[in-house]
């Protein structure tokens, strides 16, 4: 049966790890709205131009537009499987899109449809965003606490200087999960209501987060 998955979660909550681990688990695409917007701007296609024209004036590119490129990205074959969403829907406005987008791609056909829901402290996750650190040269990400470098200050595997994005502080970070609470958390309610809803405790190593993931998507 088809597979359609999608996380639910804060920022720095380990989503992007775990999705991309379950995409190569499954064989599915792994379909980042972020990495794919990037991606039709870059083809040149009229979707990526119009989109472009919102980027460059400082706008958010519509939903209504997103929705459409996200509907031709799984249309594709490599998604007739299966697929996982990264990043989409964020609001409810988008999920009742996405209801629409399903049900045109999928028709009458059985699918499996579930949300995960990557549920921690927001304290944590101010910790994990303060501490990230990340390699300029391969994009090794690291945690000072966590997942620290085996030479302080150095990626282990380029042996380049760590880096840290400058919107990595506590200050931006409560911010984004204010932004996170008031827009994508109703999202959690929406999908218990529809009984496809699954909780995971995201407090713990990656294979901790993956074991627990796995009972609830397999």
């Amino acid at each position: 049966m088809k597979k359609e998955l999608i996380f639910l979660g804060p920022p720095a909550c380990g989503k992007g790890t775990q999705t991309d681990k379950l995409a190569k688990y499954f064989g599915f695409p792994h379909i980042d709205t972020g990495s794919l917007l990037r991606a039709e701007i870059k083809s040149g296609s009229e979707n990526g131009k119009i989109a472009q024209q919102y980027i460059d004036k400082g706008l958010l590119v519509p939903i209504t537009l997103v929705a459409e490129i996200i509907k031709n990205r799984l249309k594709q074959d490599d998604c007739k499987n299966g697929f996982i969403l990264d990043g989409y829907p964020r609001s409810l406005e988008q999920a009742e899109m996405l209801e629409v987008i399903r049900k045109e791609i999928d028709g009458d056909n059985e699918v499996d449809f579930r949300a995960t829901y990557f549920e921690i402290d927001t304290n944590l996750l101010v910790e994990r965003i303060v501490n990230r650190r990340s390699c300029p040269k391969c994009g090794e990400i690291y945690n000072l606490i966590s997942k620290p470098p085996k030479n302080e200050g150095k990626c282990d595997k380029c042996d380049v200087e760590l880096t840290q994005r400058k919107d990595d502080n506590a200050e931006t970070a409560q911010a984004r999960f204010d932004t996170y609470n008031r827009e994508t958390s109703p999202l959690v309610e929406y999908y218990k209501n529809k009984n496809v809803l699954s909780s995971i405790d995201a407090d713990g190593t990656i294979e901790e987060v993956w074991e627990r993931l796995l009972k609830v998507v397999e």
